[in-house]
């Protein structure tokens, strides 16, 4: 009874943070139990990615959006056709006129339309499947009139064009770049990689972006999107890949970076964007894509990015050879029965001598395992993102949206290639949770486009 008194008394001072991951847990829990009670045998069908319906939902989106959704804000959630919000230095402003709601409703989604199409349009390529000729001209003649004069947007533009492929795509694209603009790490890298895409990246256009991202990293070892701010999953990522793409990945401190990603997947077993915060389906790639980054660095035994390799070798803590292969998938259950504490919620602490950060070192070592439970991540993606109606969704409880769907398949194809040596080295399957027809195309991590567009684009820009 005691015990019991002692666990009312904490659930009752328990912060509204507290009761909103406890909530999530709990739900996220139910739907493992309910899956580890299913008969081995019939797993596989609950594991199984519902590509037809994936892909009718995904076309549908492109081809005009359902009655009840007008916008994205600049957090890229659908808004209901009740109400609109514009995202202003990190605080929604909700407008109650309607005029104004209007005027502001039609300029977001003016803005958010180049990102509809490079969500949907890349989920579609990572599912393996292409739109039809009609709405591939229409795409292009859209995009090719969405690249100016803002550099989120035109990244997303560029990145369908690039997905779309073919040099009528290819050749629609204006490689001039946006001057100005917002000033944060995002920012930094949708133009690095755009001009990296294009092939007009220069030393011009990279001066002065390693400093400033170098300024963004915080003692916790993630990167904020400002100096001083909390660090974040988006923006790690975002800082990261531009400051490999600028070959100037070593001035981070790499060590505490991994550490900070590592320590991001929770008991849920998907990847939250802060410390501390919900987990949402989305961190699949923000978060896991820095793993992908990191891996196929020479250093790590990976083949490069085609850019000067970065002066850091590095070795893991992990264990011998003899494991690596058969770690992630020697037990699909063992994700789905954390560890719990005396109220039911798992405990979230870590100790010193479970760190995964690594050490630097002075020769070159074989490749390393991947530093994030894959297979876990894959189960929160498949059983607790996954609509079985088609779509991806943040977590248990929230509706279906393209952004969502088009993060969730992109960490679903790092998890399935974190082993592969090489990206046109098929995975095992024993690196794929479920049937192997979940296998999804592989993703050029960088840019977040499927390998072969990427390689397309490349070798269609090298001759500019």
């Amino acid at each position: 009874m005691e015990g019991e008194g002692a666990a009312t008394e904490r659930q009752r001072r328990a912060t509204a943070s507290q009761v909103d991951q406890w909530a999530v847990q709990d739900h996220v829990f139910k739907i493992y139990g309910a899956f580890a009670s299913i008969p081995r045998s019939a797993q596989s069908v609950i594991l199984e990615l519902q590509r037809d319906k994936h892909v009718e939902y995904l076309t549908r989106g492109l081809q005009q959006l359902g009655p009840s959704f007008v916008v994205l804000d600049a957090k890229c959630v659908l808004l209901p056709s009740s109400c609109v919000a514009l995202f202003i230095d990190d605080c929604f402003v909700w407008c109650s006129s309607t005029w104004t709601a209007s005027i502001l409703k039609v300029w977001l989604y003016v803005r958010s339309r180049p990102w509809l199409c490079y969500w949907i349009l890349h989920s579609i390529a990572l599912l393996g499947e292409s739109v039809d000729d009609e709405l591939e001209d229409n795409a292009i003649d859209f995009l090719s009139r969405c690249q100016m004069p803002h550099l989120a947007t035109t990244y997303a533009a560029v990145n369908s064009l690039v997905t779309l492929g073919g040099n009528k795509a290819l050749s629609s694209i204006n490689r001039w770049m946006h001057d100005a603009g917002e000033i944060d790490v995002r920012a930094c890298y949708t133009a690095i990689s755009v001009a990296s895409i294009l092939n007009i990246l220069d030393d011009e256009l990279a001066k002065g972006v390693g400093n400033y991202i170098l300024s963004c990293q915080t003692y916790e070892g993630g990167i904020a999107g400002e100096p001083g701010s909390e660090a974040h999953g988006g923006y790690t990522f975002c800082g990261l890949a531009a400051m490999i793409l600028i070959n100037q990945a070593n001035r981070l401190d790499l060590a505490s970076l991994i550490d900070w990603v590592a320590f991001r997947q929770g008991v849920e077993c998907g990847f939250q964007g802060r410390t501390n915060k919900l987990v949402d389906g989305c961190y699949s790639f923000w978060q896991g894509g820095v793993f992908a980054l990191l891996q196929r660095l020479p250093a790590f035994g990976g083949e490069g990015f085609g850019t000067s390799d970065v002066e850091v070798e590095w070795v893991s803590d992990s264990t011998s050879e003899g494991d690596d292969e058969d770690r992630d998938s020697s037990d699909d259950n063992e994700a789905l029965h954390p560890e719990q504490d005396q109220e039911g919620h798992q405990s979230s602490s870590h100790s010193p001598e479970s760190s995964t950060a690594v050490h630097i070192q002075h020769s070159r070592h074989n490749q390393l395992e991947p530093l994030f439970h894959t297979m876990a991540l894959q189960q929160y993606i498949v059983l607790c993102s996954q609509e079985q109606e088609g779509g991806f969704r943040d977590k248990p409880g929230k509706a279906r949206d393209y952004y969502h769907t088009c993060y969730c398949l992109s960490g679903l194809s790092v998890c399935q290639y974190s082993r592969s040596k090489n990206e046109n080295s098929p995975p095992l399957p024993t690196s794929v949770l479920g049937p192997y027809s979940n296998l999804l195309e592989p993703i050029h991590p960088l840019y977040n486009v499927v390998s072969r567009q990427y390689h397309d684009a490349q070798d269609f820009f090298s001759k500019y």
